[in-house]
């Protein structure tokens, strides 16, 4: 049977999952962690299976080459029978707008977009030629996460510089987690059994990066997320919105070069600076009662209020709040804050529903905006894209 091979490659571990092309059912799923360092982990999870493997210093050389010789040593494919690898991609600029073919133009094209995802391109660059090397007669695919903000107005896509520098360097908002806000506005018409574009959405990716979307007659109308990944919301490490002066202010302060502050609010920013304890959101909660925790979780709730009723206004009302992300879905607690804080706009939660945490409609009947709980499918959204476009 013919599979995708999707590959989600990070600073430090490699997520993967295989796909049936058919039916888009899960074969198998498998991570790679803790690499180059010591006690590298490898595991693969197929059927009600689970390979585990330790290494010391697993390279990313070496990572690739054991994700194809163990699903075959396994017995869970053939080589033959993965038709193409799928790899997630950061940042396409205005370049990439759909699910596209890689080679090495495309790459070059992929790493010259690094300024907008320095953390992210690099790495997604190299992993796509680790798997050409590996599987060197196998079609590699990317899917980018900003291909959905792409259709933005440029009201909202744009920032206030002078419009010939906006022009000439390509200065506008790319967005993140566009994957996921593309899959949750196609998923929750299909819920609601009504046609996207005639539906006004505000959808929550909240997870250790969290995003905002606003979605208008089936297209992208903003994004938290701007040149970068760092700026929106308040994130697990990274700050989100600053003001720019601040970055020469800490500059001269810290006697810091402008890369090194942009580490301190990628790394060391968010919930992780805020509360000097922990960038996990459970643990946030769980110490709420320490000062500085509580005061990270009301920034935290503050800035997702905020963007909600800004685009609120923007869309002249909306008919769905979507809840998504590992905190968005995991945390009824976090759901009844925010919409309390919206209570305002005619937000109305059911306890009961929101506390079930079932996918669908987690509002009153008498709520003027539908709030809904809808777990984001990031690889599924990635297997369809792919598809499409294969030859």
């Amino acid at each position: 049977m013919p599979k995708i091979l999707l590959m989600n490659a990070g600073s430090s571990s490699v997520k993967w999952k295989l796909f049936e092309l058919t039916d888009e059912s899960v074969v198998a799923k498998g991570l790679v962690e803790r690499m180059l360092a010591p006690g590298s982990k490898f595991e693969i999870k197929y059927g009600d299976q689970t390979y585990q493997e330790t290494q010391d210093g697993l390279t990313y050389e070496k990572a690739a080459e054991m994700i194809i010789e163990k699903i075959q040593e396994l017995k869970i494919t053939s080589l033959a029978d993965i038709k193409c690898v799928g790899h997630r991609v950061v940042a396409g600029g205005t370049k990439f707008t759909q699910a596209t073919k890689m080679d090495q133009a495309a790459i070059k094209e992929v790493l010259a977009l690094s300024d907008h995802a320095p953390l992210h391109n690099p790495m997604e660059a190299k992993y796509i030629e680790l798997m050409q090397q590996v599987m060197p007669n196998t079609p590699q695919y990317a899917v980018f996460d900003s291909q959905f903000f792409t259709q933005m107005p440029e009201e909202n896509a744009i920032f206030s510089l002078p419009y010939e520098l906006t022009q000439k360097y390509g200065i506008r908002r790319y967005g993140e987690h566009g994957i996921s806000h593309e899959y949750l506005a196609q998923k929750t018409a299909e819920l609601l059994e009504k046609p996207l574009a005639d539906l006004k959405l505000i959808t929550l990716h909240l997870g250790s990066g969290s995003s905002v979307s606003a979605v208008k007659d089936g297209k992208s109308f903003a994004s938290s997320m701007g040149f970068t990944p760092l700026t929106g919301l308040t994130m697990g490490t990274r700050a989100g919105d600053v003001d720019p002066s601040i970055v020469p202010f800490l500059m001269k302060k810290l006697d810091k070069t402008a890369d090194e502050v942009l580490e301190l609010f990628n790394q060391k920013s968010g919930l992780l600076g805020l509360s000097g304890y922990s960038d996990d959101m459970r643990d946030i909660k769980a110490n709420q009662a320490d000062q500085r925790c509580k005061l990270a979780l009301d920034v935290y709730l503050n800035k997702i209020v905020s963007y909600v009723g800004s685009y609120f206004a923007q869309l002249g009302g909306a008919d769905v709040l979507v809840f998504a992300g590992g905190i968005g879905e995991n945390n009824p607690w976090l759901r009844a804050d925010v919409c309390q804080r919206l209570a305002c706009l005619g937000v109305q939660l059911d306890q009961e529903l929101n506390e079930a945490g079932h996918e669908g409609v987690i509002s009153t009947e008498n709520s003027k905006v539908k709030v809904m709980l809808v777990p984001t499918n990031e690889e599924l959204a990635m297997v369809q894209q792919i598809k499409a476009q294969l030859d």
